[in-house]
């Protein structure tokens, strides 16, 4: 028999502290686009033995369950997401030792390549400029400047769809461009181990400073977005596409493709999950029109219309 929303809290509250879970939490409130609905229940564990717990419940039950990091590369539909979502802000510890980084997944990957310059590490500085979450970096293998997260995770900490605590290593999460097996085989991530290489804290600062130039100066990083919205696809640009596809500036509501990197869509002006996501296939549609290339996303769509 299917519980009820009264029935899952009240079993939620034997399993999570009280002041880490919340009823009909709006979801926009946790992402970079600003956009989203409610979560039915919206937890925030502090304990990797939470986290199983809720995973084995809702497992047993057959609750709906969602992970979402920082809402970085996320869009939310207007209509909210049922069920239980599972926010892990709270594992935001990073550590070293030798030359590794061990970052939760919780942590800001540009926080770990900063932890990374401080001990004169080399290797994590593509990812200084990237907003998302260690979890999230790993979940879609975040890149930028021709690094990836392939190239440097060792291993990480999940838990699995059965709520087991399992150490996988980096080849059993079959990383390529901007994915990996993550979605398909449920693991939620707690923390990754990066293996880095000795370095010199100016030379690795310099680059980090480069990198940070280039990405302020070239992205509308003054309205909410969820960055890049479309894959690279082979041999060409998606900016150059939708520049050339003359869509810089369009709208659709309170959603624009950036006059400053034709790249993203930014939420210019209280623009809803529906306005945003009909820009987004407005674009796709008018590029296969004119170039026959079809663009493919990056940025994760999840959730119920209104």
């Amino acid at each position: 028999m299917k519980m009820t929303n009264t029935e899952i809290h009240q079993k939620l509250s034997t399993i999570v502290r009280p002041e880490n879970l919340k009823i009909d939490e709006l979801i926009r409130n946790h992402t970079y686009t600003k956009l989203g609905g409610k979560a039915d229940f919206f937890i925030t564990p502090t304990t990797y033995e939470e986290v199983q717990g809720v995973v084995k419940f809702a497992m047993q039950e057959k609750v709906p369950f969602t992970l979402i990091g920082n809402g970085s590369n996320l869009i939310v539909k207007d209509g909210g997401i049922r069920g239980i979502v599972l926010n892990l802000k709270n594992f935001n510890q990073i550590s070293a030792k030798g030359n590794q980084v061990i970052a939760q997944s919780g942590a800001r990957i540009i926080d770990a390549s900063r932890h990374a310059l401080d001990q004169n590490l080399s290797g994590l500085e593509f990812a200084c400029g990237i907003p998302g979450t260690v979890g999230g970096a790993l979940f879609m293998n975040a890149g930028a400047y021709g690094g990836e997260i392939k190239d440097v995770l060792e291993s990480a900490i999940v838990v699995d769809k059965n709520g087991e605590l399992i150490n996988r290593a980096a080849e059993d999460f079959d990383l390529s461009y901007r994915t990996s097996n993550i979605p398909d085989n449920g693991d939620i991530v707690l923390e990754a181990t990066f293996t880095l290489k000795p370095g010199n804290y100016e030379d690795i600062k310099a680059i980090m400073d480069d990198l940070t130039f280039k990405r302020e100066s070239k992205q509308p990083l003054e309205y909410p977005s969820c960055g890049s919205v479309f894959k690279r696809p082979p041999g060409l640009f998606a900016g150059k596409l939708i520049q050339d596809s003359n869509l810089q500036g369009t709208s659709i509501g309170g959603a624009e493709v950036s006059t400053k990197h034709a790249g993203f869509i930014v939420n210019k002006n209280n623009a809803t999950a529906e306005e945003y996501i009909s820009l987004i296939r407005h674009v796709q549609k008018t590029v296969k029109e004119k170039f026959d290339v079809e663009l493919e996303r990056e940025v994760r769509i999840i959730g119920e219309d209104l």
